[in-house]
């Protein structure tokens, strides 16, 4: 199969002799907002991330392949891809345990406000804290119950939580005291002390946690969104964030980078990191997994 592999993946030495071993022919590039080192007629596969969003799928006429290096489908056009049978795969399981252990670090340290000791570090302060909050015994709901969502449920039951999901295909799991229904949806949220957004972008899940959403959930509870931005509506989040909610951990924001004058900067209640949160010293190996074997499967 001839090959375009860009820069999504940070290849080592001899990474790419090894998928060429398997009888591909290879054509790099390291941009993939730059113009194509070849015809796009020459293109059977593509291992990527964002380069569709650049060069149109339509001139690829020979594509078969689709190897995302991202676990996400929202940047690539699936109906086209459905239509011409072309096969894709992504980067299923790659980044679920960072992501799901940035999950864990993020909500202790709002419930162990370290925000206030590491104040009070920089000032050599010496100042007790006696509001600090277990993480023990509360109930914590995954909206998204795949890879990421059930990494998330390992390590939050660990810590004794009752860990429900909502999913939109509910099924039987150990790490999930119960999974529901998207219907079910709010009633999830108003019994929840911590909920944990990993679910895809889609036309249903854009904008879902809203005015309304936000209403139901609990008075304290902690919101941590390690999806997709614009999954949150910012302004209600925001307003909820000065009436409702103790606190969000956001990872990825409707517009990224988010603006400097944004005030979420600026509330001691939420942790802001700059979609960052699926970066871990395993992604390499298990990426790299996947595409071989994904490829040598083609190859048999």
């Amino acid at each position: 199969m001839n090959l375009l592999v860009t820069g999504s993946f940070s290849w080592e030495k001899d990474e790419i002799n090894i998928l060429k071993d398997l009888g591909h022919e290879i054509i790099f590039m390291q941009q993939e907002t730059d113009d194509l080192p070849c015809a796009p007629e020459w293109v059977e596969g593509i291992i990527g991330n964002g380069i569709l969003l650049k060069h149109p799928i339509q001139q690829f006429t020979s594509l078969q392949y689709i190897q995302l290096t991202s676990a996400g489908y929202d940047r690539v056009p699936m109906e086209y891809i459905k239509n011409n049978k072309i096969r894709i795969f992504n980067a299923m399981g790659v980044y679920s345990v960072p992501m799901a252990e940035f999950a864990v670090m993020s909500v202790l340290q709002l419930l162990k406000h370290s925000k206030f000791f590491l104040e009070n570090q920089k000032e050599h302060k010496w100042i007790k804290n006696r509001n600090i909050i277990e993480l023990s015994e509360k109930i914590v709901c995954i909206v998204g119950c795949g890879n990421v969502g059930t990494e998330c449920a390992k390590r939050f039951s660990s810590f004794c939580c009752k860990v429900i999901g909502v999913d939109s295909s509910p099924y039987q799991s150990e790490y999930f005291e119960t999974i529901l229904h998207m219907n079910d949806f709010e009633q999830a949220l108003s019994i929840s002390d911590v909920v944990i957004l990993t679910l895809p972008l889609t036309e249903d899940t854009r904008g879902m946690m809203d005015a309304k959403r936000f209403s139901v959930m609990k008075d304290g509870a902690i919101l941590v969104n390690i999806a997709r931005g614009p999954i949150v509506k910012t302004d209600d989040l925001i307003s909820a964030l000065n009436n409702k909610l103790g606190g969000a951990v956001l990872d990825v924001f409707e517009e990224e980078p988010l603006s400097k004058k944004s005030i979420l900067w600026d509330l001691k209640s939420v942790i802001i990191t700059p979609h960052n949160s699926f970066v871990g010293d395993g992604n390499h190996k298990r990426m790299f997994k996947i595409i071989f074997n994904n490829l040598r499967s083609w190859s048999i």
